[in-house]
């Protein structure tokens, strides 16, 4: 079972060769005023309004978050910045418009570190220092990515407001007071926490790692969990934090800013080589073992890139080196790691696991608190065990009503997310309740995972019956932290009821996941598409292939035996992968593959790649696709494409109607005898 650990240092290394430092004071001096000129990102489609939810894909595409060595990791980062949004990004910022103006919901999405960092290197090389000026609404991994960096993140909404293309401004990197030389008006952005503020003012997160390291070396980690009395008034994630609290007295509560241990830490080829080289700058390399480290290489696998094939080099000599092996390790096609690890037994409830990958809030399905966190932030935790911690506001869905015809997770979570509209969940701790116990695991991952479309620090479902017997037949009985449930007296800021009941199969439109309606609305439009994709880490379980199987045996006794599209087929799991060609007995002896491949479709490897435009499956300019991938942001699934999302039954049967539409448009009726999972 796995467990958390001391730190193991390597051989011939003692604690007497590990340097003890002490806190490293502020410059007596004042820092001088930064001093530039306004780039404001204006909405096309709203004349003179800033543009909201500028995600990471945009900041930095997919493509150019490679690196092909640890000495120049950002190179392409650079490179890439704005390359389609703004292609004269960087000749801007050169020129002395460093103050970077955008709207609400600035930097969501991704967990990629290589957007701060790029977007510093950029003033970096001109000898300028960049500022963010956004609303009050951010991404919260960016944030936490820009702090650990020393990239200066202002939230005003007033000042953003103000802000026209070529104003002047100053900040004040010691009171932080952000001034529009050009308007005459000052600003206070919205304060940093204490932890925060120290985090900033004493050299980010390289200077507070190198701090702490010998301290962290030389603690044996303790997990207490609250007694009764006061877990009664804490949510499931507030639980899971206190158990995991590093300094036993520090106080739970929303805006917390806390040190906490960590179950595990969970890395991609692609964010890997950042925290590898974080690690090494923290421990000095070579004096500790990485702590509670897993790499999945997931992402730029299969792309046939020279580059790419560097970049995931990097990560793989890693491992070797420190003698990692599996299961803390995917090699190419053993699976996506949000799929993998879970499979491996690496993940179980009432842990905490912040994962280089925005999507590691997929591992609330399990009962634990997952979330994404940058590369730096991960170096940090392999080197000392833990991270730190700012505890988001609490919210709370209730899942109530009887579960419609052909309805599956990511109905439930396209719905959702359509219901909360442009606030999402305002960045707060979702947690779940599933009060009629319908919801499989599989439709709970889907959930879960897709909370970091929802905007939510994470989302989890409490370990109850349905998660238990999930990892009783997997033989995995014998779980080391106790069940706990939310408390009767836990607070939440928003607390919800939703309907299941009013949950139709649903189509998210481009470009967002929230843009979601009917599918049987969407079908009245007969929507083409130039190709149909099932899997990735939201849908890609051997549950999520066997309802889409389920309704292609059945839409074939209807005469529809041939896909009329392009039909490909990613399993979550190399494990999956194996699976889906054993013989089913409800597809009366046929194996998943094969019903998939008696319609036209081609099952390929578990990888991320087509999910953010890489690989030979990636969307071409005006390509068209359905997908039951998680995001469908423009250029998401390749530059100049368009996704549309749904469910694995729902793609399934576009696939072979060959326009967009539910499985009630091939004439199927529902039978939850035959298509329940």
């Amino acid at each position: 079972m796995h467990t958390i650990e001391r730190a193991r240092l390597w051989p011939k290394k003692s604690l007497d060769e590990i340097a003890e430092r002490g806190l490293e004071a502020k410059n007596a001096d004042s820092s001088p005023l930064i001093r530039g000129r306004a780039l404001v990102f204006y909405d096309t489609d709203r004349p003179g309004q800033k543009m909201n939810a500028i995600d990471t894909d945009q900041i930095t595409p997919s493509a150019y978050c490679v690196s092909t060595s640890l000495e120049k990791l950002d190179e392409k980062w650079k490179t890439g910045a704005f390359k389609y949004l703004m292609p004269n990004f960087r000749e801007r910022v050169h020129g002395g418009e460093n103050f970077i103006i955008a709207g609400e919901r600035f930097a969501i999405g991704s967990s990629r570190e290589m957007s701060p960092a790029g977007l510093k290197a950029i003033a970096e090389e001109v000898d300028l220092e960049m500022v963010i000026i956004c609303g009050e609404n951010m991404g919260d991994i960016f944030r936490k990515n820009a702090l650990n960096l020393g990239l200066h993140v202002t939230q005003s909404t007033e000042a953003v407001a103000d802000a026209e293309d070529g104003d002047e401004f100053s900040f004040d990197p010691d009171t932080r007071k952000l001034t529009n030389v050009t308007r005459g008006k000052e600003y206070t952005p919205i304060p940093l926490t204490p932890k925060e503020e120290e985090i900033r003012d004493t050299g980010g997160i390289f200077a507070v790692g190198r701090r702490e390291f010998r301290d962290s070396v030389m603690r044996e980690p303790e997990i207490v969990w609250p007694d009764a009395e006061t877990a009664r008034g804490m949510t499931t994630t507030e639980q899971i934090v206190w158990a995991h609290r590093v300094d036993k007295n520090a106080q739970v509560k929303p805006g917390a800013t806390l040190r906490v241990y960590a179950d595990l830490l969970p890395a991609s080829d692609g964010t890997a080589p950042f925290s590898i080289h974080t690690f090494n700058q923290i421990s000095g390399g070579r004096t500790i073992f990485p702590r509670q480290i897993a790499v999945a290489s997931d992402h730029f696998v299969f792309t046939g890139k020279a580059s790419d094939d560097l970049q995931t080099e990097i990560s793989r000599q890693f491992v070797a080196q420190q003698g990692i092996e599996k299961p803390y390790i995917a090699s190419p096609g053993d699976g996506i790691f949000h799929f993998y690890f879970p499979e491996q037994g690496l993940v179980y409830p009432g842990q905490f696991i912040p994962g280089a990958d925005s999507h590691s809030r997929a591992y609330g399905a399990y009962g634990a608190v997952g979330f994404g966190v940058g590369s730096t932030t991960l170096g940090f935790g392999w080197a000392t065990g833990y991270v730190y911690f700012t505890l988001a506001k609490q919210r709370r869905v209730v899942f109530k009503g009887k579960l419609q015809p052909w309805v599956s997770g990511k109905d439930i979570v396209l719905a959702l997310l359509a219901h909360w509209g442009s606030k999402q969940a305002q960045g707060m701790s979702v947690e779940f309740v599933d009060a009629g116990g319908q919801l499989p695991i599989a439709y709970r991952n889907t959930i879960a995972n897709m909370m970091a479309e929802g905007e939510a620090q994470n989302g989890i479902f409490a370990a109850d019956d349905i998660t238990y017997d999930w990892f009783d037949k997997k033989g995995m009985t014998d779980l080391p932290y106790p069940r706990i449930a939310p408390g009767e007296n836990a607070h939440y800021e928003i607390d919800e009821t939703f309907d299941l009941g009013n949950v139709e199969p649903m189509i998210a439109r481009p470009f967002s996941p929230g843009n979601a309606h009917p599918a049987e609305d969407v079908a009245k439009e007969r929507i083409p598409f130039d190709k149909a994709f099932i899997g990735s880490c939201t849908n890609g379980s051997y549950n999520d292939l066997l309802q889409a199987a389920l309704v292609i045996v059945a839409a074939r006794e209807k005469g529809y035996t041939k896909a009329a599209t392009e039909f490909v087929i990613f399993p979550g799991s190399g494990g999956v992968r194996e699976r889906i060609r054993v013989p089913d007995p409800r597809l009366h002896g046929e194996s998943i593959a094969s019903v998939f491949e008696s319609v036209g479709g081609e099952i390929r490897q578990s990888w991320c790649g087509p999910c953010f435009g890489q690989g030979p499956d990636a969307l071409e300019k005006d390509q068209v696709a359905i997908t039951t991938f998680n995001r469908n942001w423009q250029n998401r699934m390749g530059i100049g494409g368009q996704g549309y999302l749904a469910s694995p039954p729902v793609v399934a049967a576009s696939a072979l109607a060959g326009y967009m539409a539910p499985p009630s448009a091939l004439g199927l009726t529902w039978d939850a005898e035959k298509y329940g999972i």
